[in-house]
């Protein structure tokens, strides 16, 4: 089989492996689509935190090849989705109910391959198997879904509040939709005209279009009344820059959520005074949790979001390179790759 290996930035080799046997409690899946990530690309163009050699993907669905022992779930030619985590349940942070800081919390990377092996963990949890009328790109959305359904959680969003949601990326994007379901009035930025539209088609009510002259804060906060600045503001870019603006839009009593990856020791800035008089709440949040990934399966499954939205142009696996290149220059929200076998 196919199998895309990560040998180092902008370095990513299409090998010829054995398609994986599957051991107690695995599951094989032969890969209908896999997506491009936000993730996948950082990955591809700067490094990433793990040691190259090693696989890359993790946005995938397709079909049930083989099962293990005991595997019972699921059958051979199941239609399924699979996460790509699933906590261990003993560790300090899983007893405390924080799943996303797992110890023993592996990516399960290798999405980009003809057929990919699931570990036992997450076949028992966070792997579903597929309505008969959900599109495998449709199911695909579960992982990013999944942790923008964490970060939305994890704010206090109420009926009416003004949320601004900075960076229109995939993520960004998903932000937009679910501020918009959860009742709020939604500002999206961004510099990518296109983003803007798609973030006016998922519920934001107001755009602002960031230029190299445009005072982005003020621009927001002429949103709020008074100018008092938005209720809650969440960042989606990964920009240490854009940390800070957020921190500036947000009202006394507001909450910033800094959920963009930075470069590895990034620090910001950030105004103590402001912090700490205006009572402002800064949080940050990574990954997702097993509930949050079922709440983002059921989201897909009911339509929320929808995967025409998202997926635009498709690729064969030995073309993986240019549908990261692509996805990077910002020209597409997601690639997909399919596999015809």
């Amino acid at each position: 089989m196919k199998q895309a290996v990560y040998h180092g930035i902008e370095d990513v080799r299409i090998t010829e492996v054995e398609i994986p046997t599957p051991g107690p409690g695995e599951v094989v899946v032969q890969n209908k689509v896999t997506l491009t990530c936000g993730t996948d690309v950082k990955m591809f163009m700067r490094g990433y935190r793990y040691d190259p050699p090693h696989l890359i993907g993790h946005e995938a669905a397709g079909i049930v090849h083989a099962v293990g022992e005991g595997v019972t779930r699921f059958a051979m030619g199941d239609r399924v989705v699979a996460h790509n985590t699933a906590p261990c349940h003993q560790c300090y942070y899983c007893k405390k109910g924080n799943h996303s800081m797992c110890v023993d919390l592996p990516s399960n990377l290798g999405a980009y391959a003809e057929y990919q092996l699931i570990p036992a963990n997450i076949v028992r949890e966070t792997m579903f198997q597929l309505p008969d009328d959900m599109p495998y790109e449709q199911a695909a959305l579960t992982e990013p879904l999944a942790c923008a359904v964490y970060g939305t959680a994890m704010v206090p969003i109420e009926l009416g509040d003004t949320v601004v949601v900075n960076g229109c990326g995939p993520i960004g994007l998903m932000f937009v939709r679910l501020a918009h379901l959860r009742g709020a009035r939604v500002i999206a930025t961004d510099v990518n005209e296109k983003r803007l539209q798609l973030a006016t088609k998922l519920g934001a009510q107001h755009v602002v279009a960031i230029t190299a002259d445009i005072d982005q804060v003020a621009a927001v906060r002429a949103f709020t009344e008074d100018e008092r600045g938005v209720d809650i503001a969440i960042e989606a870019a990964g920009l240490p820059q854009v940390w800070e603006l957020a921190f500036d839009m947000v009202c006394p009593g507001g909450t910033v959520l800094f959920f963009g990856g930075t470069k590895k020791d990034t620090s910001v800035t950030l105004d103590c005074t402001r912090f700490h008089y205006d009572q402002i709440t800064a949080k940050g949040v990574f990954h997702t949790t097993p509930i949050h990934v079922r709440a983002a399966f059921e989201l897909l499954s009911m339509g929320a979001i929808r995967h025409e939205d998202f997926v635009q142009n498709s690729y064969e696996l030995d073309d993986l390179e240019s549908a990261l290149r692509e996805h990077a220059r910002g020209d597409v929200i997601k690639n997909v790759i399919r596999y015809d076998a």
